[in-house]
């Protein structure tokens, strides 16, 4: 565990907005990060990659623990399945990497979404017809009520939803490490996504090597600028701002595709904001923030920016829709210190 000088939340955060912690301590162990909340005489907030967070220009007023554990391992079992236990702290898509390089598929439609592992059963992380919830076995957390670390609470436990879990907008429960089953064979989980069975030319259903599916999934997030890099101001963002809502069938606009959601249906943000008015590229504040140039549905800092500048677009881009079609959209980051 080392503290660590006061810090611009900017420069831990995918956004590069936000404001300074009072203090900073980074965790490189499960005991340290345990040992940091523990010990912490003031309001904490548990940090990992910053991707899925937007942080008030204030800051935080407390002490921030930066989760930078390490470690993973695979497990062959009885029934030629592989169990997956991985740190908190490591990064995702270089976890999802290894596993394909390993000759293990399972993972590869989750590959290039940025941050730490820890957080992706917190949001259900899903992408391209994959959600974590299919594959997570148990996660290892740190109760902050009882001050105990709880070992191995099944996933069944943690109401895994679109997006969401028992474990968001929380601060009483950490996740410490996570425990997931992969099928055990080289070959992608089945193609489900349209877009990227069109991509990889299959029909929906079919399999293909772990390692085609996950160049293929690369390929297309970095058209949609949801690959990190630092010199694409178009991945200065938070991914995804707003989630696709489920609404009753007849609040559907006629001409928007859905998807069934048990009784409801569930409707594309992107379409949504594309068909109030929004196009990509439109400008927030000074066009310090903006709509991604490549995806209407990614909020992006262009440089120079606040996160109230970003605020201020996620409003106009929320009331827009719901004058035109009474439908609200809910923002997927997390808000640290600020609301819509």
């Amino acid at each position: 565990m080392r503290p660590v000088p006061p810090t611009e939340l900017a420069s831990l955060t995918t956004l590069r907005l936000g404001g300074p912690a009072r203090r900073l301590v980074e965790a490189t162990t499960a005991e340290a990060v345990v040992e940091a909340i523990r010990t912490a005489d003031d309001p904490v907030l548990v940090l990992g990659g910053g991707s899925n967070l937007v942080v008030d220009d204030a800051g935080w007023p407390g002490t921030v623990v930066h989760v930078a554990t390490t470690g993973r391992r695979t497990e062959r079992r009885p029934d030629g399945s592989v169990l997956l236990t991985v740190e908190a702290g490591e990064d995702w898509d270089a976890v999802v990497a290894a596993t394909v390089a390993d000759g293990l598929g399972g993972l590869e439609c989750l590959s290039g979404i940025p941050g730490r592992t820890g957080a992706t059963p917190v949001q259900n992380v899903g992408a391209y017809g994959v959600e974590i919830a299919e594959l997570l076995v148990d996660v290892d957390l740190y109760d902050r009520r009882t001050g105990t670390v709880r070992a191995h609470v099944p996933a069944a436990d943690l109401g895994l939803a679109y997006r969401t879990s028992t474990l968001k907008g929380r601060d009483d429960a950490v996740v410490l490490r996570v425990r997931l089953a992969l099928p055990g064979g080289g070959d992608s989980a089945p193609i489900r996504y349209a877009e990227l069975a069109r991509t990889l030319g299959v029909q929906a259903g079919e399999r293909v090597p772990a390692a085609v599916a996950r160049e293929a999934v690369l390929e297309l997030r970095r058209g949609k600028g949801m690959v990190l890099d630092a010199a694409d101001h178009d991945t200065w963002s938070a991914g995804s701002f707003f989630t696709n809502p489920v609404v009753d069938e007849a609040a559907a606009p006629d001409s928007a595709p859905r998807w069934p959601a048990g009784e409801r249906v569930k409707l594309p943000a992107a379409w949504l904001i594309q068909h109030a008015g929004f196009a990509r590229g439109h400008a927030g504040p000074g066009g310090r923030v903006a709509l991604s140039t490549k995806h209407v549905l990614a909020l992006t800092h262009r440089g120079g920016g606040s996160a109230a500048d970003l605020l201020v677009l996620a409003r106009e881009v929320r009331d827009g829709v719901r004058a035109t079609f009474g439908i609200d959209l809910a923002p997927e980051p997390v808000l640290v210190g600020c609301r819509l």
